[in-house]
């Protein structure tokens, strides 16, 4: 198994420190899989995909817009 070193913030090394009982090594370990699994999963998708990158963007704005007017309907009817 490889070795890697990270650099962390002072806070949360000062947290790190102050829980010697948990295993940060394991924590950051299943993190990084975690991670990992989700771009293999995306990777996955995108190699399949036919659409442009162009074509995704403008996907992920009418997404976007959409979302939004949900939400701005959501708290327009609260506020009535």
């Amino acid at each position: 198994m490889a070795n890697v070193t990270l650099a962390v913030p002072e806070e949360l090394r000062r947290i790190m420190r102050s829980h010697p009982e948990i295993k940060w090594s394991e924590v950051a370990r299943q993190a990084m899989w975690e991670y990992a699994s989700k771009l293999e999963l995306m990777d996955e998708v995108t190699r399949r995909s036919r659409l442009t990158e162009k074509d995704a963007l403008e996907v992920g704005r009418r997404v976007n817009a959409a979302l939004a007017s949900r939400y701005r309907k959501k708290m327009e009817r609260r506020s009535d």
